[in-house]
């Protein structure tokens, strides 16, 4: 790695560090700097730039809470992919608004449409009875043409049957339900850590017994109707969700 004709200007108003930041993740962005790349030592970079250790360790330090480095005891500091920022515990929207609000090319891989009798489980999450026809849909979804997210989503038949005829790789569940005056008035969400199984790393292409995080989501309309129930398994080292409170 080089940083030849690369300066920064201390005869503007604009704080040392911060000028390392954006160096650096400019040399990232650009591809100068690819995943796994060793970054040269706190000494080495104090040098370059003629400035202090404290305001280099200032630099990468807001580069490792953003996730585009991280570090490792004994062999240094390592260029890696940030994790996509996931507002869904506090936002309905859907999956490609989402990851396009982000810059993020989205993409959807159909594993499974069809429709299955209601078992127990989901005779008492979609509050319909025991054997009424459900919709049974799996999708893999990709963030820059990687995977990040695993959804198995059951709509009770009923409400919705257009979503058999729909094509589910562009057209969006959400926006399919407005309209057919179908419109989501809360969603409750439950999460927890678990484990990749089998299944779950190959299709997520990560390790067996890799930490992911696993949601279920209820979405209700006006009248209290569940109207969609999903289990969603999201790679853990891809991922970080943000919870807002508000007092």
């Amino acid at each position: 790695m080089s940083f030849a004709n690369k300066e920064l200007n201390k005869n503007v108003p604009v704080p040392l560090y911060y000028q390392l930041k954006q160096l650096l993740l400019n040399e990232i962005r650009t591809g100068n700097f690819k995943e796994h790349d060793c970054l040269p030592t706190e000494i080495e970079l104090s040098n370059m730039f003629g400035i202090s250790r404290p305001t280099v360790r200032q630099a990468i330090n807001e580069l490792v809470n953003e996730g585009y480095l991280s570090r490792l005891k004994g062999k240094g500091t390592f260029v890696t992919k940030p994790k996509i920022n996931q507002e869904f515990v506090h936002i309905i929207e859907n999956f490609n608004e989402g990851m396009l609000r982000k810059g993020i090319k989205p993409k959807t891989k159909v594993l499974k449409l069809k429709l299955i009798p209601a078992d127990e489980e989901l005779s008492q999450a979609l509050a319909v009875e025991p054997a009424d026809k459900v919709i049974e849909l799996s999708r893999l979804r990709y963030a820059n043409d990687e995977p990040i997210v695993l959804v198995s989503t059951y709509i009770p038949y009923a409400l919705c049957p257009e979503i058999m005829e729909i094509n589910l790789k562009e057209q969006s569940i959400y926006k399919t339900f407005e309209k057919n005056n179908l419109f989501i008035k809360k969603v409750r969400r439950f999460f927890e850590a678990q484990k990749a199984n089998e299944t779950d790393a190959q299709l997520l292409e990560i390790p067996e017994g890799d930490p992911i995080l696993y949601f279920e989501t209820k979405a209700y309309l006006q009248s209290g109707a569940v109207i969609e129930f999903s289990k969603l398994k999201y790679r853990g080292d891809r991922n970080k969700f943000i919870v807002e409170l508000i007092k």
